[in-house]
């Protein structure tokens, strides 16, 4: 008897930031394969009798091959498991869930996907700032600053014209690691006051958040010793955010 996979976004880390869907979904499961980044608090509102496996996908860390994490999907569907994979913030928004739907239904198992709220989003909106403005930006580009190997990567500095010239705030995923590089090009077409910040455990209890200019960006993430994960935005809808806002304080 053939089982059911469901791709649940778990959003940030804070359990009330679930969809309803995705807490049904999640109550009903009889296996869980969790990603490194979603929070104890929402693992534990699984069943007592299902099973855990945690099958960390991180940026910079040991993670457990995509090609595994596809094939226990398939061998627990097919043994008649409720499976929820159940991933950290969007599974559609950098969580690879593109290529387990496709894997899956390559498989002939069609897969649900149930939408949780992105990090770039839940970061903004605890600092109290919108990703879109009428005055400030006329949209958000959401990308990463992590590529595969042997991919030619971002064009930063064309990306940085095309946020200056339609007035688009930037969220960059993945991009501590790489920050001093993407500074340096971003800064080719956008001057070195245009309001940036980095937030660090998106609504967690230790979240900590600073607000910087793109100047001054790797300076002070090495100041204020942040670290991954965290979000970096760029952009004037920055600029409503109070000072008092500043560095080292939880914006929770």
């Amino acid at each position: 008897m053939s089982g059911s996979c469901i791709l649940v976004g778990a959003g940030p880390g804070d359990p009330e930031l679930l969809t309803l869907k995705a807490l049904k979904a999640i109550q009903a499961a009889t296996v869980l394969l969790v990603d490194d980044l979603v929070s104890e608090a929402i693992v534990a509102l699984a069943p007592a009798g299902a099973r855990i496996v945690h099958v960390g996908k991180r940026g910079g860390c040991k993670s457990t091959p995509q090609a595994d994490i596809e094939s226990l999907m398939l061998t627990a569907v097919r043994a008649g498991e409720s499976v929820v994979r159940l991933k950290g913030g969007d599974p559609f928004i950098f969580g690879r869930g593109g290529e387990e739907v496709q894997h899956l239904a390559a498989a002939g198992i069609a897969v649900q996907v149930v939408n949780g709220i992105t990090a770039g989003l839940a970061g903004m909106t605890l600092l109290g700032a919108p990703l879109t403005h009428r005055r400030h930006a006329h949209g958000v580009v959401f990308i990463t600053g992590h590529n595969r190997p042997g991919d030619a990567g971002t064009d930063w500095r064309q990306l940085a014209a095309t946020a200056r010239d339609a007035r688009l705030t930037l969220v960059i995923y993945m991009g501590m690691k790489g920050c001093a590089h993407m500074q340096q090009e971003l800064l080719g077409a956008l001057p070195a006051h245009t309001p940036a910040a980095v937030i660090q455990h998106v609504s967690l209890p230790q979240q900590r958040h600073v607000l910087t200019t793109l100047g001054q960006l790797q300076q002070t993430i090495e100041s204020e010793a942040l670290a991954s994960p965290s979000i970096i935005v760029i952009g004037d809808v920055l600029r409503g955010i109070s000072a008092a806002a500043g560095a080292g304080q939880s914006a929770g």
